[in-house]
């Protein structure tokens, strides 16, 4: 497990569009997805330990997100023939990530790995959250707790997206966020 950090945000970088299939056998784009105080798109794995161990926090947080306009979705690009990590992030496994989570969100898969490289993903989990005009105002993380339970943690990214839905801009003081390497493809 190669873990990486996330570069600072590009305030104002427009979002790529894509068209992904959802493990409820659904194609979504960014249009579809978009809320109408922001948007948060997220790069997520199944086999990756710093995702395991926030998963629960980030569905409770897209729920209070969803309530302020925010719209959500997680992708997943990693190859999913990589001789270690392939099956654990394969799409049937996906779909019981997704239930097992309760997600609320919609859960798809970057096959080709276009829309990983579009958004410069580097690893998971990697937050990009989005005005309503499209524009990038975060690329931090969700908060302080990393792969242990920090109790009262600060909630950056939820606090992040609130005043995205609220003003528009996102905080200028981000900290990257920490995590697994996209496995890409060869």
């Amino acid at each position: 497990m190669v873990a990486l950090t996330t570069p600072i945000c590009e305030f104002g970088w427009k979002a790529p569009d894509f068209n992904l299939l959802g493990v409820d056998g659904k194609s979504y784009s960014f249009s579809e997805i978009k809320g109408i105080n922001g948007t948060l798109v997220m790069f997520i794995c199944n086999h990756c330990p710093y995702v395991k161990s926030v998963i629960h926090r980030i569905v409770e947080d897209i729920s209070i997100l969803d309530s302020k306009g925010i719209g959500a979705i997680a992708i997943m690009s990693n190859d999913v023939n990589d001789p270690k990590y392939g099956h654990e992030d394969s799409f049937d496994n996906m779909k019981l990530f997704s239930q097992n989570n309760n997600f609320i969100f919609p859960y798809v898969y970057d096959e080709t790995q276009e829309v990983g490289r579009k958004y410069d993903a580097v690893c998971t989990p990697d937050f990009f959250g989005f005005n309503s005009n499209n524009e990038l105002q975060y690329r931090g993380r969700l908060e302080e707790s990393k792969m242990e339970i920090i109790p009262n943690a600060r909630k950056e990214l939820l606090e992040a997206m609130s005043q995205i839905a609220e003003t528009g801009k996102g905080p200028i003081e981000q900290i990257p966020s920490i995590g697994c390497s996209i496995k890409w493809k060869e």
